[in-house]
């Protein structure tokens, strides 16, 4: 839908929804070729990629951005992988891209969450138990992922990791601050490796995740790369991939930068 009005000659499409709606939008306007801006009314399970454009989760702030924001060019990440019936696929991000334990939370988070958690609450709150409930639930449970990554013309490395992701902007997770130096218009994604910690040590470091301290961590590091190249370290093994908060296939995979690439209706 937003493909065919992009080429229509619409100028601004609102996506109306979470991280999957809003990234699902931005890929049909960049399929089409033209430069048409993309709006934001948040609503949805996750709202991360809102969070570091600074666009309020209230319907009414948001809707007055759309009216008098400034448009602002950000960059996207085009990555290539296998998808979940064994084909190759490409398709662009805005936010973080991962493998590791992120994906078991997102699938529980998916799957419902925790069933003590009431009907009626707010749909805000509700995404953040859930993924906090999630995160918990899985850190008692998993085991690290072992991966070979390339940062652009660098030597590969085996990394054993909790968590690896390719950020393009600062939020994953239900609010994690995973990559808290991340620039949309920077031209690189912030490579952030979490490595292979204790169930007891995941839980406990959490906040710091939350808040965008845990980049001091020895077992955290953090690189700048334009391109990235990630796979099993063990042939047979199938490491699934997340993408702005959904599930859409496995490694390996290549992840590119291209700058300013999608026009923007925000705050900042």
């Amino acid at each position: 839908m937003a493909t065919e009005a992009a080429r229509k000659g619409v100028n601004l499409i609102i996506a109306c929804g979470g991280d999957g709606t809003i990234s699902e939008i931005a890929n049909g306007i960049l399929d089409s070729g033209k430069d048409v801006e993309l709006g934001i009314l948040p609503s949805g399970t996750g709202g991360d990629f809102r969070k570091t454009l600074e666009i309020p989760s209230q319907p009414r702030a948001a809707a007055r951005i759309l009216r008098t924001g400034r448009t602002r060019r950000i960059d996207v990440g085009r990555v290539s992988f296998v998808d979940n019936d064994g084909a190759e696929v490409t398709r662009y991000f805005l936010g973080v891209a991962s493998c590791g334990m992120s994906t078991k939370v997102i699938q529980r988070v998916k799957n419902g969450g925790p069933d003590w958690l009431p009907v009626n609450t707010p749909q805000w709150l509700g995404g953040r138990v859930s993924f906090g409930e999630s995160l918990v639930h899985n850190a008692m449970r998993s085991e690290a992922t072992r991966v070979v990554v390339q940062l652009d013309d660098s030597h590969e490395r085996q990394l054993s990791v909790v968590n690896l992701c390719i950020a393009n902007a600062r939020y994953f997770g239900g609010g994690m601050k995973i990559a808290p130096d991340a620039k949309l218009a920077d031209g690189k994604f912030d490579v952030v490796s979490v490595g292979d910690l204790s169930a007891l040590k995941i839980v406990t470091s959490a906040p710091r995740v939350y808040l965008g301290s845990h980049l001091s961590m020895p077992e955290v590091s953090h690189s700048l790369a334009k391109k990235v190249i990630v796979r099993a370290a063990t042939r047979d093994t199938q490491v699934p991939l997340e993408i702005d908060g959904e599930l859409p296939g496995y490694l390996p995979a290549t992840f590119q930068i291209i700058p300013s690439a999608l026009k923007v209706r925000c705050n900042v």
